[in-house]
């Protein structure tokens, strides 16, 4: 049995308050933003498991949450004691000298900006700004994908800063049929793309998958398998110990498909088969889509026990 205890990484949107509106937000950020309290928080904190190699904090813009950052940040090290690399995913348009000193005192020792593309209201006009405020302060240059590849997803020597954004291919508004990226009606339409299967999506949240670290998405309080999440969360990590919850589904055939990146074959346990899934797939346009009416046709929301058996040839 895996030791949920340890576990590679953990991305947590701790708050969905931004100080932009991106017609690609997956989760609705914005000045009207969900925002969870300074308590739930804590708790969160607390029911994360005892090891961590990394954590990244995103949002919403975690820096228009300053206060709440710093306690996170305050109680993370308090939790790990330097153990756990602290990283944050921002679009950098608060970030000013006196913040980014803040930020690194406080621990975190990668920083995105995550904002580097057309979607974004500032699109990389900071850029040779933030370069300039990074370099001085000994952060070196980083392009690499700490968040997508295994061989760099730690940078634990040095701090470390990169620049990235959405596109076509990959994130948010280019992919995920999710949020406001639905409204503004431009997620992507691509069948054959599985973003389940690389990393950010759902393949090794439960570990033991070799190309990819195990890692688990925490939005706001609901633990998921992915970053856009599936339509019923695993479990409320304001309420439930994260390793206790991922134990709890670990021996549901339906999670161990998706752990291996093949939200096609979930079903094939309950008679739903891979060719159902991929027809499906097709009509919906989009693998996330499938997903979603999977969870809602066929699984119970709180305990993920099959609603039936029905077979699909």
């Amino acid at each position: 049995m895996s030791n949920y205890e340890h576990i590679a990484s953990v991305y947590w949107v701790f708050t969905q308050l931004c100080n932009d509106e991106c017609d690609h937000c997956y989760n609705l950020s914005g000045p009207r933003g969900k925002r969870m309290s300074n308590e739930e928080c804590l708790a969160i904190i607390d029911n994360l498991p005892q090891q961590v190699d990394r954590l990244i904090l995103s949002g919403g813009e975690p820096l228009a949450e300053r206060k709440q950052l710093w306690l996170v940040l305050d109680a993370l090290q308090e939790k790990y004691k330097g153990s756990a690399q602290i990283m944050l995913q921002t679009n950098g348009d608060l970030m000013t000298e006196e913040i980014l000193d803040t930020i690194l005192e406080k621990g975190v020792t990668r920083i995105d900006i995550a904002s580097i593309d057309r979607y974004h209201k500032h699109a990389g006009k900071r850029m040779d700004q933030l370069r300039a405020m990074f370099t001085s302060r000994g952060m070196t240059d980083d392009n690499t994908k700490p968040l997508v590849e295994k061989e760099t997803y730690l940078h634990k020597e040095s701090a470390s800063f990169g620049f990235w954004g959405a596109n076509e291919e990959m994130w948010l508004g280019g992919n995920w049929a999710r949020g406001r990226a639905m409204e503004k009606d431009i997620w992507m339409r691509n069948p054959q793309h599985n973003f389940c299967s690389i990393l950010s999506g759902a393949i090794g949240f439960l570990g033991g998958v070799e190309e990819v670290p195990q890692e688990i998405s925490i939005q706001l309080w609901k633990i998921n398998p992915c970053c856009p999440g599936t339509l019923y969360p695993l479990g409320d990590a304001r309420k439930e110990r994260v390793s206790e919850v991922l134990e709890r589904v670990a021996d549901n055939p339906v999670f161990q498909r998706l752990n291996e990146g093949d939200p096609w074959k979930m079903g094939e346990s309950m008679g739903v088969t891979e060719a159902y899934a991929k027809e499906r797939t097709e009509v919906l346009k989009n693998v996330c889509l499938w997903c979603d009416e999977f969870f809602e046709n066929h699984l119970n929301p709180t305990d993920f026990i099959p609603l039936n058996v029905i077979q699909h040839a």
